[in-house]
C-alpha cells in the first residue's frame, strides 16, 4: 500500500464490532472501507466508519494482521454462506473439522489448525476472484499474499 494516507499508518485490516473491515488507499491518495456483508460474502462501502476505526480504537475495534483478517472473513463467510462449488465444499471440510474438535472439547490439533488456516486462504482467493469477475470493486484476492499463516488460533 502506497499514497500520504497509508504513510500515516492508517490503511489496514480491522475486526469492527465483530465484522472485517478493511481500509485501503485510493489512488488520489485518500483512504476507503469496505464492511463484509454476511448476506452475500461481499464488501459493502463503509466510507462512514473510517474515522471512528482510526481515531476510536478500543472498545469493539481490533487492528488485524493481513492473516487474522483471511481467516476472519473466512470463518464469516463459511458460518454466514450456503452454496455448492469448490468453495462451499472446502467450507464443508472446515465446519467437519471444527465440529470434530468440538464434539471431542479438545482444541485444534497442530494438524488441524493448520489445515484450517490453509483451507481459509485458499477459499479466500477462490471467492474474492469470484468476486471480483462479479464486479465488486472491494474484492481483492491479494490480501491472501500478504498473509504468512502465523495466526492459526482457534476462535
Amino acid at each position: 500500500m502506497t499514497g500520504a494516507a497509508d504513510g500515516l499508518g492508517l490503511a489496514g485490516y480491522y475486526d469492527y464490532y465483530d465484522t472485517p473491515v478493511k481500509i485501503v488507499p485510493t489512488p488520489e491518495g485518500g483512504l476507503t472501507a469496505w464492511r463484509l456483508d454476511r448476506g452475500t460474502g461481499g464488501w459493502r462501502p463503509a466510507n462512514d466508519i473510517i474515522d471512528e476505526i482510526v481515531f476510536a480504537m478500543g472498545g469493539e475495534i481490533f487492528v488485524r494482521s493481513a492473516d487474522r483478517f483471511v481467516q476472519r472473513v473466512e470463518e464469516e463467510r463459511g458460518l454466514s454462506l450456503t452454496g455448492d462449488g469448490p468453495v462451499f465444499a472446502l467450507y464443508e471440510t472446515v465446519r467437519a473439522i471444527e465440529e470434530q474438535a468440538i464434539a471431542e472439547r479438545r482444541a485444534y490439533t497442530p494438524e488441524e489448525a493448520a489445515l484450517v488456516t490453509g483451507i481459509r486462504r485458499r477459499t479466500f482467493v477462490m471467492f474474492e476472484e469470484q468476486l471480483q469477475r462479479a464486479g465488486d470493486p472491494g474484492a481483492d484476492p491479494s490480501v491472501a499474499s500478504a498473509a504468512t499463516g502465523g495466526d492459526a488460533e482457534h476462535s
